[in-house]
């Protein structure tokens, strides 16, 4: 992957095949998105040291995956939000996606969205938050304005950890290997946040004890 991010590296085209893997993952999980977005940062970090004309902007670069993130969380949203009575027992089939619906609704209903930001960083975490939150039909001023947050932060990490590689072990797999081990260790920590028992009301655990 990487030699064939140097190929389009002073090409517009790294930025729609960019965008297009990380739109589209909250459907389909396996898209290697984090380590396209990597590579094109690692590939952007090479160009700037050899001054080669025509390289990525790394800010474009983040820019653009997060507009992405953001523009499938959407996309996600609204489907499930107009998902009618299939997707709503699909979901109820779905124990990971009834707890996250339920977890979600409670912070999200508190006015604290952290979750959604956790989120997306968990393996297929942006695509449980964005169905559940349209599935439980929570407005959208309660959840765009963290898939916004959520959607910058994951792509200013994933492009800061490509560059940070490069410029540290060179445009190597070896260092595509590190960056993308970085952004898996992001990933399991939220993953772990994620699944973990919400903390019970404090009126709750009161009349429990």
């Amino acid at each position: 992957m990487l030699e064939s991010v140097r190929l389009l590296a002073g090409s517009p085209w790294i930025y729609a095949a960019v965008a297009a893997s990380v739109a589209l993952d909250v459907f389909l999980p396996i898209l290697p998105s984090g380590v396209l977005l990597i590579s094109a940062a690692t590939a952007a970090t090479a160009a700037t040291a050899t001054a080669a004309p025509g390289g990525i902007s790394l800010i474009a670069l983040a820019l653009c995956a997060a507009s992405a993130s953001v523009l499938g969380d959407l996309v996600a949203y609204r489907l499930a939000w107009r998902g009618g009575p299939r997707l709503d027992r699909a979901i109820a089939r779905s124990r990971r996606l009834t707890t996250a619906q339920e977890r979600l609704g409670t912070a999200l209903g508190r006015g604290g969205g952290a979750l959604v930001v956790i989120a997306r960083f968990a393996p297929a975490g942006r695509s449980v938050v964005s169905l559940g939150a349209g599935a439980a039909r929570r407005r959208a001023r309660e959840f765009v304005p963290w898939s916004v947050l959520a959607g910058v932060a994951w792509a200013t990490y994933s492009v800061g950890v490509g560059y940070f590689g490069g410029q540290w072990l060179g445009a190597t797999w070896f260092s595509v290997a590190v960056s993308v081990l970085a952004l898996c260790l992001a990933g399991s920590v939220a993953a772990y946040v994620v699944r973990r028992p919400a903390p019970e009301p404090p009126a709750a655990a009161a009349t429990a004890a």
